[in-house]
């Protein structure tokens, strides 16, 4: 019975490692308009559509290539955006503009992945509105221009050739920040993580697998000893 209950919780403290990262459905852009100050574009993330407006300065560039992937791999999310697929921006502008994404339902734990953000001796950034929460993950050299895992500062991403994921938290219906800081371009794409069960949760989870187990064994024991007794 130790041996089973032993296993068992190898099996669930291996779901568990392996449920901590996740399949991410990235954003395929289909459509926009190009404008550095009320550009467009649409696209579908699974079964949800994705609007989004803005500076859209190119669509699908060569300049997201999201490579190597393990520079947007980090935390839940287990796979780089594939291919092209990103809206170019340039930032700066008077007035600066406020760029938004809205999704058709509300999404659970979007997370933005972001390329070439600054370069040398200039710290771009994403001032997201101070509501959202987020927290950084993954980072470091893109293979086309090198470069360093993004920093934050409250609700400020910011780099000189940074790279990496942005990951909000909660049930999120649009992200919106502004690019104050105008440099010679840099990308993003978004994409929804979905639901990651907490170390709590599956720590909760084992001890109730073990709490069963245990409770089995003591029946099977008492049955042993009331079959004896009869004997």
């Amino acid at each position: 019975m130790k041996k089973l209950l032993f296993g068992a919780a190898l099996t669930l403290f291996g779901s568990m490692s392996a449920a901590n990262a996740a399949t991410v459905v990235w954003t395929n852009w289909t459509s926009g308009t190009i404008s550095s100050t009320s550009g467009s574009a649409a696209g579908t993330m699974g079964s949800v559509a994705v609007t989004y407006s803005g500076e859209n300065d190119c669509l699908n560039c060569y300049v997201s290539n999201w490579s190597p992937a393990s520079t947007w791999q980090g935390g839940p999310v287990s796979n780089a955006p594939p291919g092209n697929g990103s809206i170019q921006l340039q930032g700066g502008g008077n007035p600066v503009v406020t760029d938004t994404i809205t999704f058709s339902t509300a999404v659970l734990n979007p997370v933005l992945a972001i390329v070439s953000l600054g370069q040398g001796g200039i710290n771009a950034s994403f001032d997201f509105d101070s509501t959202l929460t987020f927290t950084l993950a993954g980072g470091g050299g893109s293979s086309q221009w090198g470069g360093v895992p993004l920093q934050a500062n409250g609700s400020v991403v910011f780099g000189q050739e940074g790279n990496g994921l942005v990951l909000f938290s909660g049930l999120i219906s649009s992200i919106s920040w502004t690019n104050p800081v105008a440099e010679n371009y840099y990308a993003f794409t978004v994409g929804e993580v979905g639901a990651i069960p907490e170390p709590s949760t599956w720590a909760m989870m084992l001890l109730g697998f073990c709490g069963v187990g245990f409770l089995a064994y003591r029946r099977r024991s008492n049955q042993a000893s009331s079959a004896f007794t009869a004997a």
